[in-house]
């Protein structure tokens, strides 16, 4: 499918950026015709993904990067969170509702990306670092007032 539009960000990992994360991608995902719930459901994937990657990848360290990528392809949206963390010694488990290396945590983030995008995959390698890839296509029928 042809790209339509791109951006990539980078920014630290500290908690303010998660709120950061999510409008931009929210804003960047506006140019396809999602509907304000998509877009909400754009949102909390997003954060979950950025939390996941300070919280879990970084260990909460405030000086490491945190790289977002996003596509527009026709109708549909891709979106990488790409972190140089710790890693996920196992997805699988990773996957499973409730589970979380942090006891403070719920262990939802996972689930929130599942369900609200059409499509997830994780790439991780212990020590090197995580990359979340959420995808969404655009079903709105919703047309522009000319």
């Amino acid at each position: 499918m042809l790209l339509k539009n791109q951006v990539t960000i980078s920014f630290l990992s500290i908690s303010e950026n998660v709120a950061f994360a999510r409008v931009t991608t929210a804003a960047f995902a506006s140019q396809l015709e999602f509907t304000i719930n998509d877009l909400e459901e754009i949102k909390v994937a997003v954060s979950e993904a950025v939390a996941n990657a300070i919280v879990h990848g970084y260990n909460n360290a405030e000086d490491k990067m945190i790289t977002i990528e996003v596509k527009l392809y026709g109708n549909k949206l891709e979106i990488a969170v790409i972190d140089e963390g710790t890693g996920i010694p196992d997805i699988k488990q990773a996957l499973q509702p409730s589970f979380s290396t942090d006891p403070e945590r719920m262990g939802l983030g996972f689930v929130f990306m599942q369900s609200f995008m059409d499509k997830l995959k994780i790439n991780s390698v212990p020590g090197k670092g995580t990359k979340v890839i959420m995808i969404k296509n655009c079903n709105s029928s919703i047309k522009m007032a000319q």
